[in-house]
């Protein structure tokens, strides 16, 4: 039985990780930590469970083993590397940092430690998108030319965020708007699937006025093999599909809507509906992969390095926008 405690709950997420806490029979919700104004003390009443908000006193609990963090993302880095300074395994919603020296400091920490570290990539884990890496990893694709990842909903238009939401919409706390919170999930798909980034250009504007931050966004990638990667993401559509679009010379791959469209010239037609049939089984949750790797030291997925690349990614478009240039990787 893993002890985890809930630092922060100001993450829209963080109800849906302390319940997956409460419901696992290997763990158990033993205390939580925030700062009054994201809900933890009214949830932890909830839950039966000590609340505090001195971060050292929940790290330094006996039955504390793990930490889910939740906070805002500028926070992370000063509550990460204090829970792993503790010796408690961490597991962390999405961005790991705002930058990539951030980042370094959580790893450098983590790694000191020996803790295991879990960064949220729920995408990661799904059917569909371990049949792409697996297409793509086989060369069925032949050299990939071009990828379209696509993410949007309407949290401007409809405004979403307010009270202890609102930070989502604070580029110091948040480090971004749409893309930096809502694209981190095309982000991580586009730089597993298509490799190592070259540079970047992007455009992010305000579309609505409803919220002092991007709610609008296109970034392009040159990658190392010469293919071309587009994140669009949106805080300002109604309706359309999220898709991941991922094309080679010898073929392509289309995820969106519960659907997938596979085509190679690798593969006769009756062949590729047999490739396609035999779809991998999607992986145990980020959760619980992390949970898994605690007790029976099982693989992980998704590493921290992982973490760093997607910040890197994220870094390079906010600084391409406001310089209004390419940025060159490694950042």
């Amino acid at each position: 039985m893993i002890g985890i405690a809930k630092l922060s709950f100001a993450h829209v997420h963080a109800k849906g990780y302390a319940n997956a806490v409460r419901e696992n029979p290997e763990t158990k919700l033993v205390a939580v930590w925030d700062e009054e104004e994201y809900g933890g003390k009214q949830i932890a009443e909830e839950y039966g469970i000590p609340f505090s908000t001195d971060l050292d006193q929940i790290l330094g609990r006996d039955d504390v083993d793990a930490v889910v963090v939740d906070a805002v993302t500028s926070d992370h880095p000063r509550i990460m590397v204090a829970a792993a300074k503790a010796g408690k395994h961490i597991f962390t919603e999405k961005a790991m940092a705002i930058t990539v020296a951030e980042c370094d400091e959580i790893i450098d920490a983590v790694e000191k430690s020996g803790v295991r570290f879990m960064i949220s990539m729920p995408q990661r884990c799904d059917s569909s998108i371990l049949f792409a890496k697996k297409a793509i990893d086989e060369g069925l694709l032949g050299n990939i030319t071009f990828g379209r990842f696509r993410i949007a909903h309407s949290a401007a238009l409809d405004k979403w965020f307010s009270g202890p939401s609102a930070w989502f919409a604070d580029p110091n706390r948040a480090g971004g708007g749409a893309l930096f919170d809502l694209g981190c999930h095309p982000v991580y798909r586009m730089r597993w699937l298509m490799g190592e980034p070259k540079r970047t250009v992007s455009i992010m504007n305000n579309f609505t006025d409803n919220y002092p931050i991007d709610d609008n966004s296109a970034s392009v990638v040159e990658f190392k093999n010469n293919a071309i990667g587009l994140v669009d993401c949106s805080w300002v559509h109604r309706s359309g599909p999220n898709l991941t679009e991922v094309y080679g010379t010898e073929g392509s791959i289309v995820i969106g809507q519960g659907d997938l469209q596979f085509q190679t010239r690798q593969l006769s037609e009756e062949k590729q509906a047999e490739y396609l049939a035999d779809m991998p089984n999607p992986l145990p949750s980020s959760m619980q992969q992390w949970i898994n790797a605690i007790l029976h030291g099982e693989p992980m997925s998704v590493t921290i390095q992982d973490g760093r690349d997607l910040t890197e990614l994220m870094q390079g478009f906010y600084m391409a926008n406001e310089q209004g240039k390419s940025i060159d990787f490694p950042l």
